[in-house]
C-alpha cells in the first residue's frame, strides 16, 4: 500500500511537472518515476515492466550515431550476464520507435549482437525531462534535432526491486560507456542491499569487502564470526560474505 501511494505521489508530481515545465531533480533511493511509454516491445508502464527485478535504463541522444552503435551492441553482448543477476535492460533513444526498428539491423550487422531488451521511443523527450537527462528545455522538434541537442541524454539508472534509484551516471557524449563498470557496480549495489557491508575502489566480485561504519564491533562479530583485519579502527576489511547455497 505504502509503495503504490509513493508511485502515485511520483506519477502526479511528474505530471504536473510535464506541464509546468519544471524538472525534477532526482537523488539516490528516490522512487524512480514512473512512466508509460512506446517501446519496440509494445507500450510499457514502466514500474510494472521492472515487476519484482532490478533494471538498468541508458539513454542515447541520437539513433544511427556511432558511439551509441556501439554501446548498444555491447550490451545486448552482455545481455545474458545481467539476466544472472534478476536485471532487465531498457533502452531509450529520443527518436520514434520505428526508427529504432531500423536502427536495430545496423547495431546487429555491425556488432554482431542481436537487441533483444526494450528500446523506449521518447521524441517529444517526456522520459528524458522527467529523469532530468537535459540541462535546459528543448528547443528544436524531432525533424530537425541532432544529437548535439541532446548531449547529456547518455544516462545510466540502476533501480531497484522497490523501484528505487540505486545509482546514477552521465557520459558525454564522445566517450562509450563500459559495460562491465556498469556490472560491478550492480554486483556491489545487490550485495550491499543483502549484506551490511560496503565495496572498495577497484572492487570486483569475490574480493574483500568493508563492514558498513554503521555495524558495530558487537554487531560485526555476530556477522561474521571468522573476523577480521582492521588496520584502522574505522577501516574493517573482511571476505566478501555469500549467500546460502
Amino acid at each position: 500500500m505504502i509503495s503504490r501511494f509513493m508511485s502515485q505521489n511520483v506519477e502526479q508530481s511528474s505530471f504536473i511537472n510535464l506541464l509546468t515545465g519544471v524538472t525534477m531533480s532526482l537523488r539516490i533511493n528516490d522512487i524512480a518515476p514512473n512512466f508509460n511509454a512506446p517501446t519496440t516491445h509494445g507500450n510499457i508502464d514502466f514500474h510494472q515492466w521492472i515487476g519484482e527485478q532490478w533494471a538498468v535504463l541508458f539513454s542515447h541522444p541520437k539513433d544511427f550515431t556511432p558511439v551509441c552503435t556501439t554501446e548498444l551492441g555491447a550490451m545486448a553482448r552482455m545481455e545474458s550476464e545481467f539476466t544472472k543477476r534478476h536485471t532487465k535492460l531498457i533502452g531509450l533513444s529520443v527518436d520514434a520507435v520505428e526508427e529504432h526498428m531500423k536502427w536495430l539491423g545496423d547495431i546487429e550487422e555491425t556488432q554482431g549482437a542481436k537487441v533483444n531488451y526494450p528500446m523506449i521511443g521518447d521524441s517529444d523527450l517526456t522520459v528524458a525531462k522527467l529523469y532530468n537527462m537535459l540541462p535546459a528545455d528543448d528547443v528544436v522538434g524531432p525533424d530537425g534535432r541532432t544529437a548535439a541537442a541532446n548531449a547529456t541524454v547518455r544516462s545510466v539508472f540502476i533501480i531497484a526491486p522497490d523501484k528505487k534509484i540505486k545509482l546514477m551516471m552521465t557520459y558525454p557524449m564522445t566517450t562509450g560507456r563500459n559495460v562491465s563498470e556498469i556490472l560491478r557496480v550492480l554486483d556491489s549495489i545487490q550485495l550491499t542491499a543483502e549484506f551490511r557491508v560496503a565495496t572498495p575502489a577497484n572492487w570486483t566480485s569475490g574480493e574483500d569487502v568493508i563492514i558498513a561504519a554503521s555495524v558495530s564491533n558487537d554487531e560485526a562479530g555476530k556477522l561474521f564470526p571468522e573476523g577480521w583485519s582492521a588496520p584502522k579502527p574505522y577501516l574493517r576489511i573482511v571476505k566478501q560474505p555469500q549467500k546460502p547455497a
